[in-house]
């Protein structure tokens, strides 16, 4: 098995308040690993220490190499694709001005990219390539962010709750997106509260409870422990 990602007592936090308290867990080459919890579990805090923008020590070993001293910037030029919570698609340039910002160059053994591949991904924003990202509604939004991330040819690609606020027919078609992901070879990351939208695509789930890991394992296991999906996952 070929890790991605292993991430080793992991501690994040903001300030004074820490909210992540020894996170451990790996995402194998070609897996989709749903990282699952109620709301405040640490499931943001999670990718955001992943990738730098929090307080953090620990391990993080990105293809085996540590990150976790490394700049934001720096991970992400290694090919390490975070789509964030809130989108942050730039309004008033257009879907494929979108697009063009986050190109970065080709990788080896990795799919590469192209507005052409993102729109066949995606043909919503085929329809809509001279739109400003502004006047998109929020799957399309979700969507567009997810093409430029993977403009920049990522390896890994980290989505923090997906499907979260999307209409039940956009949240299927997420869900087809990632499987189409995965078989061109991508690694996935995704954070997710949504049951339902994990088991259709996850190989993999680790469960946080309280910035503490309390399942890491098959999810086809997690779906024979009902005990473990009531204590930590049930609303």
């Amino acid at each position: 098995m070929i890790e991605m990602l292993a991430v080793e007592g992991l501690k994040a936090g903001y300030g004074a308040a820490q909210i992540l308290d020894g996170v451990s867990f790996s995402v194998r080459k070609g897996a989709v690993t749903a990282l699952l919890g109620r709301n405040g579990a640490g499931k943001s805090t999670t990718f955001k220490a992943i990738v730098g923008l929090v307080r953090r020590e620990g391990s993080v070993r990105y293809l085996g190499r540590e990150i976790v001293a490394e700049a934001t910037y720096r991970i992400a030029r290694l090919g390490l694709g975070y789509v964030p919570e809130d989108r942050r698609i730039f309004t008033e340039l257009t879907v494929e001005e979108n697009l063009m910002v986050g190109l970065q160059p080709s990788r080896p053994e990795t799919p590469q990219w192209t507005p052409d591949k993102i729109y066949a991904l995606f043909p919503n924003l085929a329809e809509m390539r001279g739109r400003p990202g502004g006047a998109m509604s929020g799957g399309e939004q979700q969507m567009l962010t997810i093409g430029r991330t993977l403009m920049g040819n990522p390896r890994l690609l980290m989505l923090d709750e997906p499907s979260e606020g999307l209409a039940p027919r956009i949240v299927e078609q997420m869900a087809k997106t990632i499987l189409d992901l995965k078989r061109q070879g991508l690694s996935v990351l995704v954070s997710e509260q949504n049951l339902h939208f994990a088991r259709l695509i996850a190989d993999e789930a680790v469960i946080l409870e309280r910035g503490v890991v309390r399942y890491a394992g098959a999810f086809k296991e997690l779906e024979s422990r009902p005990d473990i999906r009531d204590a930590y996952l049930a609303v």
